[in-house]
């Protein structure tokens, strides 16, 4: 990423989004030498000279800025690229990304929202709009796990299984007061976190006192 921003391209079909642009990028980088295209053919015709950075509309009339965004990554791998558009969803970021974009900001912000991203490109942070900065976060986050109610239901037998557990029993001491084999009561016990979703006696003991079959001032 350059030091500092000198030249930058908007690629923009929508005059009025490309003045509001150029003004975000004036009153972030004082000074910036501008350059403005309405359409993928302009701007790929402009190709042999390297902006430092440039904002790219991805619904162009004659094609997608994505084409754009690989053609500057492929030559002038320098450049940053971002992405200025109005779609949020995950069709449109990834492939962008993929592309080489390296910002993604969103036209529904406000223009010093915008100001501030851009400044903030000199002190290594992402040109990122806020909602697309979660959107990125929650992607790679892991799914939290969920529930299912219906195989959620223990059997009486579990139910007895699981609070002998909550009471610190060991599986062997719960076959044994059960009257249940030491293979049938580990079963048991598997079925539960299963079906529970946990992994260990602790949350064992959570959720059974959850459920009232234990009484946590007991334990």
């Amino acid at each position: 990423m350059p030091k500092q921003l000198r030249t930058a391209w908007i690629v923009e079909d929508l005059p009025q989004a490309r003045a509001w642009v150029a003004d975000a990028l004036t009153a972030a980088f004082p000074g910036i030498e501008i350059h403005t295209a309405d359409c993928l053919a302009v701007a790929m015709r402009r190709l042999d000279v390297a902006p430092d950075i440039a904002l790219i509309d991805l619904g162009l009339p004659d094609g997608s800025g994505i084409q754009l965004i690989e053609a500057l990554q492929q030559r002038h791998p320098d450049t940053l690229c971002i992405v200025s558009t109005v779609f949020d969803d995950d069709a449109h970021l990834f492939p962008a990304l993929r592309a080489g974009a390296q910002g993604y900001v969103l036209k529904d912000q406000s223009a010093e929202t915008l100001v501030d991203i851009l400044r903030g490109i000199l002190n290594g942070q992402p040109p990122l709009s806020p909602s697309i900065a979660r959107r990125l976060l929650k992607h790679f986050q892991p799914p939290t796990p969920v529930i299912d109610l219906e195989h959620a239901l223990l059997t009486p037998r579990e139910t007895d299984v699981l609070r002998l557990i909550a009471k610190g029993f060991t599986v062997a001491q719960v076959a044994q007061t059960l009257v249940l084999s030491h293979h049938t009561t580990a079963g048991y016990v598997k079925d539960i976190y299963r079906k529970l979703c946990i992994s260990s006696r602790a949350e064992a003991t959570l959720e059974a006192t959850r459920r009232g079959l234990v009484d946590s001032r007991a334990r």
